[in-house]
């Protein structure tokens, strides 16, 4: 029962993105109105990613996944869209948008403020799409957690970690599921 009670306040947190801007992103905004005439909410740039934050509604959303691959060939940044959110747990499922998530849990907890927060997914290919070549997607996303985004209760640092699931737990989760 303390497990869920601390996944609930870790997962829930209210939060919201810092909107600090270089020239370089200023650029950016202006690009992604003129591609796809729809403001951002955010634009991040971290190493060889521009994350375009966008208003969480399907229709804005899904209005500016059809200009994708539009962004990807004019930019030499890797695009990623992402639907602003505003708790952590549906943020999580934001920045891993065309791959199924199997379970995301809170996989160690010290005693100082670090969250370390494990992301499990069915196939080593669905995992492989997550960290991204040497793992420069999962580190990028690490780090927009860490920089760019504040918790409204505390600044827990939050690290994110990707796994498969084992064959056992997945029995046991079936197993759990058939006979409630």
């Amino acid at each position: 029962m303390l497990y869920t009670i601390l996944e609930d306040l870790v997962f829930y947190q209210v939060l919201s993105f810092v909107r600090k801007y270089s020239n370089f992103e200023l650029k950016l905004y202006e690009f992604f109105f003129k591609k796809t005439n729809i403001y951002p909410k955010c634009v991040i740039v971290i190493n060889q990613f521009a994350f375009f934050i966008v208003n969480k509604d399907l229709i804005t959303y899904n209005e500016v996944k059809k200009h994708l691959y539009n962004l990807r060939r004019s930019l030499s940044k890797k695009v990623a869209i992402i639907k602003e959110q505003s708790t952590l747990i549906h943020l999580l499922y934001s920045l891993f948008p065309d791959i199924f998530i199997y379970n995301i849990k809170i996989e160690a907890t010290n005693f100082s403020n670090e969250r370390l927060i494990s992301i499990k997914f069915l196939s080593y290919q669905d995992r492989a799409i997550a960290v991204g070549r040497n793992g420069e997607y999962i580190k990028a996303v690490n780090q927009l957690l860490e920089k760019h985004i504040i918790f409204q209760n505390n600044k827990p640092q939050i690290k994110i970690i990707c796994k498969v699931a084992n064959q056992n737990e997945i029995y046991q989760n079936l197993k759990i599921n058939i006979s409630s």
